[in-house]
């Protein structure tokens, strides 16, 4: 595995819109971190196994410009897709068999997803623009502007059941890009893409974003800030603001931050975190963490024929470790 300057761990941070808890001295201090599951509350043991194995999948991708990112499970072809954000391509991981490259030129993606017709949802972070992959090839751009005004860098997406598609914009201005918006923004695409709506100004670093089973609830980390935001939804699928609460806080002195999320169907939320990769019930209550010796978690997918195999993102590696509840399918089952 090649080493990274000190320039390059600061461009990587940047450019996913990331601060490394603890510093970057911190991050370069500490050494690997031995693997295990760490029990912090009886009811882990219904989720995972401490003697859990975790695995590394396929290693050595980050660079200059950015790490892997955004994993998605391919259900109906039994793979994961990922994506290399420095190498500017997709890299498909398949169970047995491994990891090849799927995709050159992928306009820098970052976060994956799939919308209720099956199709790929893609965050292409250089282009500035979140798109559509339709069966014939072609690419739909769902959003590039909100009112006029060219987004920064869409990092995470999600489609609820109703079709309409959710993304974060953590900003442009790390990267170099242009930024037209007034700010970081959370933001809301119908089913039609008719229209966009700005549901959140106010998250300093909107990063990954997930629904609770019930989709009554949307959770947004706040990266620079080191928690992860709840707001309940409004029928027409805005946030109810007033409901706006810290979830959980998931900052400490080891390297890592609340980047990508994920939740299971009991309501357990799994968030990378300071030292590992964090599971909390639907109160917020930590359970667990997993320590999987990686600097950071950058994102996080369910896959496997039974929605039981948890992968993860950590920057320059693929790994993946078995959980005992199926996480929420993608695409998300109609209501």
């Amino acid at each position: 595995m090649r080493r990274m300057s000190r320039r390059s761990l600061l461009e990587v941070a940047a450019l996913s819109g990331l601060g490394l808890a603890g510093g970057l001295h911190g991050a370069l201090a500490q050494p690997a971190a031995a693997k295990r599951i760490e029990r912090l509350a009886p009811e882990l043991d219904a989720i995972i196994s401490t003697s859990e194995p975790i695995r590394v999948l396929a290693e050595d991708y980050v660079g200059d410009q950015g790490p892997v990112e955004g994993p998605v499970w391919w259900k109906e072809g039994g793979y994961l897709l990922f994506s290399d954000i420095n190498g500017n391509r997709r890299i498909k991981y398949t169970p047995g068999q491994g990891a090849t490259v799927f995709k050159e030129g992928t306009n820098r993606a970052n976060g994956l997803t799939r919308d209720m017709q099956g199709r790929l949802i893609a965050c292409e972070a250089e282009a500035q623009r979140v798109t559509r992959l339709e069966a014939d090839g072609s690419i739909t751009v769902i959003a590039n502007n909100y009112q006029g005004k060219r987004i920064g860098r869409p990092n995470d997406v999600i489609v609820k059941s109703d079709g309409s598609i959710y993304f974060t914009d953590p900003g442009g201005g790390a990267s170099g890009l242009p930024w037209e918006v007034n700010g970081p923004g959370t933001y809301r695409v119908s089913a039609d893409l008719g229209s966009i709506m700005l549901l959140a100004d106010d998250v300093l670093t909107p990063n990954g974003l997930a629904f609770s089973p019930d989709e009554s609830v949307l959770y947004i980390d706040d990266t620079r800030r080191g928690h992860i935001w709840a707001f309940d939804l409004l029928p027409n699928g805005a946030l109810a603001k007033q409901t706006d609460r810290v979830f959980v806080d998931l900052r400490g002195p080891e390297p890592g931050v609340p980047d990508g999320m994920k939740v299971d169907t009991a309501g357990n939320v799994y968030c990378g975190g300071s030292g590992g990769l964090w599971i909390m019930d639907k109160s917020g209550k930590k359970l667990g963490r997993i320590v999987h010796g990686g600097m950071a978690t950058t994102n996080i997918a369910f896959g496997g024929d039974d929605w039981k195999t948890l992968y993860f993102t950590s920057r320059n590696f693929l790994g993946s470790v078995n959980v005992k509840i199926a996480g929420m399918p993608v695409p998300a089952r109609k209501r």
